[in-house]
């Protein structure tokens, strides 16, 4: 769990959050150009390597049922089917596990297809021992078995060079080109945006540069590229246009830079990279990674990047489409008691902070008297609040109230699991929850939710201290660091057993 000191984030509040304000509202007019100007979005690397991987299994998959078609009796697909199904899945995890499903992958030959043959072998390898586990030689052809893999080594060595053709067809004609902005200046950002020039500029979109310094060493032009703003000015630029990446131009001696700069940036869902170019120690090439052919060092991550995006998409709308049709009986009854009750809509539209801060309205049930609505939520519900109807009570207690935001999961404006929106303008111990809790918009690296792992631990409704609303930003912190789908669906299974264990503080 990660740990946050009330007093200390109170106390270093003042000071960053007023650099933010500041950076909000005086972005250089080169910065405000940028993101006035129309982004040009080419290719997405997810799309990219979500159709290799479905395209690669497909392709290994018929490859293998063609070859049972070929050499085996018909009549007994009962068997082969399940098998050549789970050899593909089987297949399809040990080629991410290998790294070789992302798009730096694909622009190599021997690495990729390496890798690629290894993991093939290794699932013809647990296939077979399997057969021999179970002993069911007699159903299985050994010439199948063997051609099979013959076969799919071809198949896996032609489409990769192929994808790797393909792929180096949209980088050269820019299509792949990631939005990027540089950390530092002077001199080494200089160097840097040579090498990216030289070896890197169909995979990097230059934007410019932002540095702290204000002195000789950070010039306001670097190479032809205008520095927009210091480092706290691009958490603001960041949220305004979209950015793919950042890359820092500091030496490996300078901890404190590198170090007060991630603290910064880490509440971004962008990746961030060190350039190796500034070091004078040498490591092994395992330790780096590369942008083109310049060495970085990987300081962070997007929380969910590639094939992981379309796995929680498809999550996300599979199990939104359920829930609607299993208890759209529920909301219709909801909807009735709600207009019998009292006077006035039956639902209530709120803003709330989305995915990397943008504001979006989600839906509730309206559990509150129509006078006494409170949009802001200035004031939180507590317990026997005169302003909430007998209906709302208990739509609130069960959290019926938030059926409707599976609209917004369709939307595309939440997820079903996640960190949850917070209303903008709650408080813990008077205190705007921002205030309470450094890197409190860290949670919005990824879309909110509409339940999540604080609220499947008990950490739902009042937020009356900073105790609460520290443990709930700590619970989403570790949620998004070890996020998964399995992670998903058991707090999609534990949400209806923690609403009637532990919603004693839901009101």
């Amino acid at each position: 769990m990660y740990r946050v000191d009330p007093k200390q984030a109170v106390l270093e509040h003042v000071s960053k959050q007023s650099a933010a304000g500041e950076a909000g509202r005086s972005l250089s007019d080169q910065a405000e150009a940028i993101i006035a100007a129309p982004v040009e979005r080419g290719i997405s690397g997810a799309v990219v390597v979500g159709v290799a991987q479905v395209v690669e299994a497909v392709l290994l998959a018929t490859l293998g049922y063609g070859i049972y078609e070929y050499y085996v009796e018909l009549g007994q697909p009962a068997f082969y089917v399940p098998v050549i199904l789970a050899a593909c899945l089987m297949a399809n995890v040990l080629f991410n596990a290998a790294r070789t499903h992302r798009i730096a992958a694909y622009r190599t030959v021997f690495n990729q297809i390496g890798r690629t043959l290894v993991a093939w072998t290794l699932v013809m390898t647990l296939l077979t021992v399997g057969i021999f586990f179970f002993k069911a030689g007699d159903l299985f052809s050994r010439v199948w078995l063997i051609s099979w893999y013959i076969g799919g080594a071809a198949l896996l060595i032609g489409f990769r060079l192929g994808l790797r053709a393909l792929v180096q067809h949209w980088t050269a004609a820019g299509r792949l080109r990631r939005r990027t902005v540089i950390v530092g200046g002077g001199k080494d950002a200089e160097v840097l945006i040579e090498q990216i020039g030289a070896s890197a500029s169909n995979d990097i979109l230059l934007l410019g540069l932002f540095d702290d310094r204000i002195d000789d060493r950070s010039p306001d032009m670097v190479a032809g590229y205008a520095k927009l703003g210091k480092v706290a000015d691009l958490i603001e630029f960041a949220r305004r246009t979209p950015v793919d990446l950042v890359m820092v131009s500091m030496p490996l001696s300078a901890e404190k830079r590198v170090l007060d700069m991630l603290t910064q940036l880490w509440v971004l869902p962008v990746d961030i990279r060190l350039s190796a170019h500034m070091s004078k120690l040498k490591f092994t090439n395992k330790a780096y990674s590369y942008v083109g052919d310049i060495a970085v060092f990987d300081m962070a991550d997007r929380p969910i990047s590639d094939w992981n995006l379309v796995f929680k998409w498809v999550f996300d709308k599979v199990v939104a489409l359920t829930a609607l049709i299993l208890l759209s009986p529920v909301m219709i009854v909801t909807a009735i008691a709600i207009k019998l009750e009292s006077k006035g809509p039956v639902f209530f539209r709120q803003n709330r902070h989305g995915f990397n801060n943008e504001l979006i309205k989600i839906y509730k049930f309206r559990s509150m008297r129509t006078e006494t609505l409170d949009h802001n939520a200035v004031k939180q519900v507590t317990k026997g609040d005169p302003r909430v109807t007998k209906v709302g009570k208990f739509i609130r207690k069960t959290s019926i109230d938030e059926l409707p935001q599976l609209f917004n999961v369709l939307k595309g404006e939440l997820s079903i699991v996640g960190p949850r929106p917070h209303a903008l303008q709650a408080k813990a111990d008077n205190l705007l929850y921002y205030e309470a809790v450094e890197g409190y918009f860290a949670r919005h690296r990824v879309k909110p939710g509409m339940t999540g792992w604080a609220q499947v631990n008990g950490w739902r409704g009042e937020t009356d201290t900073i105790e609460k609303i520290m443990q709930r930003v700590n619970h989403d912190l570790y949620y998004i660091e070890h996020w998964s789908i399995l992670f998903d669906l058991y707090i999609v299974v534990m949400t209806p057993v923690s609403l009637v264990a532990k919603n004693e503080n839901a009101y």
